[in-house]
């Protein structure tokens, strides 16, 4: 696994031009050799020259954390009056050409460009991005893994298990965290509870207000399953309920949520445009008047990350190809009063979109 991406990483990089890769904090580490880097004011960087071995560079004391991967990649463990800076500039060489982590620390790039003059920094992104926005297998395997484990979650959400009236925000959240780590994930990226009105911000942060009857509550919530290799992958999932019976206005606009949310998930085949998709989320909305209230993109990738590669926006005109797996989250959002938003997971496959939630989609009236 690892072996294969480290070639076609070099493969990437032999296309544009680039002399050595320099990945530090952020997903690219993990995805490529399996090791997540502690987001520490301790360099950790893994330098891959486009033809000679790569090396992790990292702190002695981290060391112990790594499993070293020793066909992969050489470790180089450097103590506290050692300068990693200079390491990893000793060991980019003669390169001229370097694409640099995304989430690299500033301090560590600006001490890169002063010993590196001569040497030209670009993102390492626009060489990794477009290879990890296509999933193999093993990780289509996690995904759904991770798909399914919120979608029982969203199940106790709708069948009244999960308690709502009466209960703060915070409260409902930290239950819902407590079931993402119950169902196998390693860590909780965000549970977000909103009620009422404050169903209309779409990312709320869930506080004090206590939940009423009668309510819409938004849940949308998702963490980071581990995988054999070392990486981990992300769930996320949005499902709205009401607590009681729904007004006539709410059922109305949940409608034209349902049926704009089933038509980005169909339009998702190979071939299709990213914001193809966008757009016919967008449509049905915007022909039903509310436009103006869906203010954010359609989608976004998920794999390593909760926010990745393809996005699915306007202007995005990247077409669709098999392993791609993004989000289909369009949402109604009316302000002081409440809100919607409808997502699954979906993976883009050669037979058409296969989504990876399976949570009923219907607006559920709970008595909880």
């Amino acid at each position: 696994m690892h072996q294969d991406r480290l070639t076609r990483v070099r493969a990437a990089m032999v296309g544009a031009g680039i002399d050595v890769c320099l990945l530090s904090v952020g997903p690219d580490l993990p995805w490529l050799i399996g090791y997540e880097a502690m987001p520490l004011e301790r360099l950790t960087m893994l330098v891959v020259p486009v033809d000679g071995e790569p090396t992790l560079v990292v702190p002695k004391l981290e060391v112990p954390r790594v499993v070293h991967r020793s066909e992969v990649f050489a470790l180089r463990g450097w103590g506290e009056s050692e300068d990693p800076v200079a390491i990893v500039s000793e060991l980019v060489g003669s390169a001229r050409h370097a694409a640099i982590g995304n989430r690299t620390w500033s301090q560590f790039l600006v001490g890169l460009q002063t010993q590196l003059p001569a040497v030209a920094f670009s993102n390492a992104s626009e060489v990794i991005g477009p290879l990890r926005s296509v999933k193999d297998p093993h990780e289509l395997a996690v995904l759904r893994a991770a798909g399914a484990a919120v979608d029982r979650i969203a199940a106790e959400l709708q069948s009244g298990e999960i308690a709502l009236i009466g209960r703060t925000e915070a409260e409902v959240s930290a239950e819902l965290s407590r079931r993402i780590l119950a169902e196998g994930h390693h860590r909780v990226n965000f549970a977000i509870v909103a009620a009422g009105e404050n169903a209309a911000s779409p990312h709320h942060e869930p506080g004090n207000r206590v939940i009423g009857p009668n309510e819409v509550v938004l849940c949308d919530f998702g963490g980071t399953m581990h995988s054999e290799g070392g990486a981990g992958y992300c769930s996320d999932i949005t499902r709205c309920v009401v607590t009681g019976d729904p007004s006539q206005e709410m059922l109305e606009v949940y409608g034209v949520l349902l049926d704009a949310q089933r038509a980005a998930v169909a339009a998702g085949s190979v071939g299709t445009t990213c914001e193809a998709v966008d757009a016919a989320a967008r449509g049905p909305i915007t022909d039903a008047g509310y436009g103006e209230w869906f203010m954010h993109r359609t989608g976004h990738g998920i794999g390593v990350e909760e926010h990745e590669d393809p996005y699915i926006v306007v202007g995005n005109s990247h077409q669709l190809e098999v392993g791609n797996v993004y989000s289909v989250e369009p949402g109604i959002y009316l302000p002081g009063r409440f809100g919607f938003r409808l997502e699954d997971i979906v993976a883009t496959a050669a037979t058409g979109p296969d989504p990876l939630n399976s949570a009923d989609h219907a607006l559920v009236s709970v008595d909880a």
